[in-house]
């Protein structure tokens, strides 16, 4: 949230002087700074559209957060149930996708390697690298296809109808596709 960027910039002697929403991956802002003390910039309208937007949602309250806490729990139950039952079924679960929105989810959850074989990705400069916090190792698309993994946790799931065509072939050993948000599923 805006608020949330605020006092964090406020505190290394930053100031926001324009925001920008964007619809990529349900809802970004685009936060431009400068230093506290600079004049070379007016705050635009814009920043005070959002501020006032963010506390009608009651961004500026305890309660907004105490209840995302409630809406999320259940997503956490479910991806970690499911972990386990493929782990106890000696299912190998890889997961698509490197992106912040996914690591998030894995971190929040605490999924590591011992859950999770590795991570593909078709971005050539994250490929040969751990993910922040769970370690696992981030491949390139093709390493499905060597190791035939039985599920695919899709993580941006936002844009899984994409993925599950663009890895059709994981279907042809028998591969599933999962999703963890909203709820786990898994895909036909």
């Amino acid at each position: 949230s805006l608020l949330a960027v605020e006092k964090i910039f406020a505190a290394h002697k930053l100031k926001v002087f324009d925001v920008q929403e964007w619809p990529t991956h349900g809802g970004s802002l685009r936060v431009l700074a400068c230093p506290a003390a600079s004049h070379a910039h007016a705050e635009t309208t814009g920043v005070a559209k959002v501020r006032a937007d963010e506390a009608a949602a009651g961004f500026d309250a305890d309660a907004v957060y105490d209840s995302f806490q409630e809406r999320i729990a259940p997503i956490r139950a479910g991806l970690h149930a499911f972990l386990h039952q493929a782990h106890n079924e000696g299912k190998h679960v890889v997961a698509y996708g490197a992106a912040a929105k996914g690591n998030t989810l894995l971190n929040f959850c605490g999924v590591g390697p011992d859950q999770i074989d590795y991570v593909v990705d078709r971005n050539p400069h994250k490929q040969g690298h751990l993910l922040p916090g769970s370690h696992l190792p981030i491949h390139a698309p093709e390493k499905l296809a060597q190791t035939k993994p039985d599920f695919v946790l899709i993580l941006p799931w936002n844009i899984k109808n994409e993925v599950m065509a663009t890895n059709a072939r994981v279907r042809d050993w028998g591969g599933r596709f999962v999703v963890a948000v909203p709820d786990l599923a898994v895909l036909p």
